[in-house]
């Protein structure tokens, strides 16, 4: 599966009041790691950057003045996302204003273009229900280092946010688990973990210290012991 995390900066708020797209940044996460692969393009929107979103972005109208107009790098865009499934923070701002980028060239939609999109937000208003879900908050909630980040940049939220979604989603990871399968139902297959050779894993203090310091910010989570910690404290019985 091809993930690719996509972040966008606009000329302001409202799609259908007209505003454009003026940055958009794109970086690939393979086998859980991210990667070096990117996609970064500055947009010329043929209108003027709203105050309220220069003061988020940084990005004026003199920055945008010399640079490409969506058109010409539509397909270098559609190119590096086809085939992917897209993962974007408030999924549905973004899209909207890619779907109208395209629609305009008469290029179809973002989801004719690929796989599927996940939206990262939707993802932490249900682990995290009644808190603050922007990336910074995120970012201090799961420990990841944001503290280069003083505006809003579409590269740069694309790099903290697969970060963020990395985070989001440690111990998802199956050696075993087809979900297509439907585990041992019908048109399933049950397997029998006895038999797998699996190979002996030797911790390093370094990776015991890690596993440490994120089971203690579970308790802080929880505000008392997560159920690992739980576990691991719980009497032997016979």
């Amino acid at each position: 599966m091809k993930y690719i995390v996509l972040d966008t900066e606009t000329t302001g708020l409202e799609v259908r009041l007209g505003h454009r797209l003026i940055e958009v940044g794109c970086i690939e996460v393979a086998g859980r790691q991210v990667t070096d692969n990117t996609w970064h393009q500055y947009i010329n929107p043929e209108r003027a950057v709203d105050e309220g979103a220069f003061q988020v972005h940084g990005i004026s109208d003199d920055m945008l003045a010399d640079k490409p107009v969506f058109a010409k790098v539509a397909q270098s865009f559609l190119d590096f996302i086809r085939g992917s499934t897209l993962i974007i923070h408030n999924a549905s701002f973004d899209v909207g204003f890619l779907d109208m980028e395209l629609e305009r060239l008469n290029m179809g939609r973002i989801r004719d273009h690929v796989e599927d999109v996940i939206d990262s937000l939707a993802m932490a208003r249900e682990m995290f229900p009644g808190k603050r879900n922007n990336l910074d908050a995120l970012c201090d909630r799961l420990g990841v280092n944001n503290g280069h980040r003083t505006l809003h940049g579409a590269l740069l939220d694309a790099q903290i946010l697969a970060e963020v979604y990395l985070a989001m989603t440690r111990g998802q990871d199956s050696l075993v688990i087809d979900l297509g399968a439907g585990g041992g139902g019908e048109g399933g297959q049950w397997v029998n973990l006895a038999e797998l050779e699996l190979p002996d894993v030797v911790v390093t203090d370094d990776e015991a210290a890690l596993h440490a310091e994120y089971l203690a910010t579970l308790d802080r989570e929880v505000k008392g012991k997560c159920v690992w910690n739980a576990l691991q404290d719980a009497p032997e019985t016979a």
